[in-house]
């Protein structure tokens, strides 16, 4: 795969942080975006960072007790978002591309899960958002922090364990980003 430094994002897009990111939030992150506007912002949410928590310790009364919750991002990270894929079953979800969708009805989604027309493996949850202000993701680009993925990736996303996600989506860049995937997180232990 041939990468283009001046891919505009776009949602459905994935951002790969460069591997000797700092930012602890950040840091060897896969994040989904979700919507990308010019005038408003961007808004996404980091695919492989699970937090400590499980669905069950968030909502009390769910047959969904063990679904796994991500940390979505550093933005008001008490609100619960969630992604699917598959077909759209949910009216209110956003495409977002590749058959994956954004939100919609909760208690929706929790009958779909319920009634075995959606699986949960096909599910992810999220605590907060990851969020750029108007300008913001194109300067962290310009910089080199993000590198822009938008190659189809569903199965990578949805079939990696988190701690692989970031790895395989380097290694399938190719070149010089196979061999950073293979890096240290802290480089003065190479």
């Amino acid at each position: 795969m041939k990468l283009d430094r001046n891919q505009v994002p776009q949602a459905g897009s994935l951002l790969l942080s460069e591997p000797f990111l700092q930012d602890e939030n950040f840091s060897r992150a896969v994040v989904l975006l979700c919507e990308h506007e010019e005038e408003s912002g961007t808004i996404g949410f980091v695919m492989n960072k699970p937090s400590i928590l499980n669905l069950g310790d968030l909502i009390n009364g769910l047959d969904l007790v063990d679904a796994e919750v991500f940390v979505g991002g550093p933005v008001e990270q008490n609100t619960l978002h969630f992604i699917y894929f598959g077909d759209k079953q949910i009216e209110e979800s956003r495409p977002l591309g590749n058959g994956v969708w954004w939100g919609g009805d909760f208690t929706t989604l929790v009958e779909l899960i319920n009634s075995g027309k959606l699986n949960l493996s096909q599910v992810r949850f999220f605590l907060g958002y990851s969020g750029w202000s108007p300008g913001q993701l194109a300067d962290e680009l310009s910089e080199q922090t993000w590198i822009v993925y938008s190659e189809s990736f569903v199965q990578e996303l949805f079939e990696n364990s988190a701690d692989q996600l970031w790895k395989s989506l380097m290694k399938r860049l190719g070149g010089e980003f196979e061999i950073q995937s293979n890096y240290p997180t802290d480089p003065r232990l190479n």
